[in-house]
């Protein structure tokens, strides 16, 4: 298990003594191609991350069109900003071929939070670093699509 959490984005920075610790508050699912594996408004569970699989990203429109807004393989993760802001998902999940995923609940992430404070300000740094550069990212095309308008 240690090896498999090792391979995370999210997890890579820990130590196996951690990573022994943050593997008792995991668990395991699986998706079949096409199965929701949130839709928006649902309330949080908690933190994925992709083991196997894809991941697809999106938000309805009013109007009722699909926009995708991300694509997540192995190696990544999805739902921190709904963990972290403590509300509800503002877009769906769906998985985009057989899927298999680690879910650190949200109640295990908050235990996290209190118990395990050194472990979980590694996540979160690795969190912000993540988000920074999609931030970056979407800047960075939102600029480049201006200048070519």
């Amino acid at each position: 298990m240690i090896k498999i959490l090792k391979q995370q984005a999210l997890l890579e920075d820990l130590s196996n003594a951690e990573l022994t610790r943050i593997s008792k508050v995991i668990q395991k699912l699986k998706f079949k191609k096409g199965d929701y594996i949130f839709k928006e408004k649902e309330d949080t569970k908690g933190l994925y991350l992709v083991l196997l699989g894809k991941v697809e990203i999106g938000k309805v429109t009013s109007d009722g069109w699909k926009q995708t807004l991300a694509v997540f393989e192995k190696g990544h993760f999805f739902g921190e900003l709904s963990i972290l802001e403590k509300r509800r998902h503002e877009a769906y999940a769906v998985a985009v071929e057989n899927t298999e995923i680690m879910l650190i609940g949200k109640e295990g992430f908050e235990k996290l939070e209190k118990e395990e404070s050194i472990i979980a300000f590694k996540i979160m740094r690795k969190l912000a670093l993540v988000m920074c550069k999609n931030l970056r990212r979407m800047n960075e095309k939102f600029l480049n699509a201006l200048i070519s308008y």
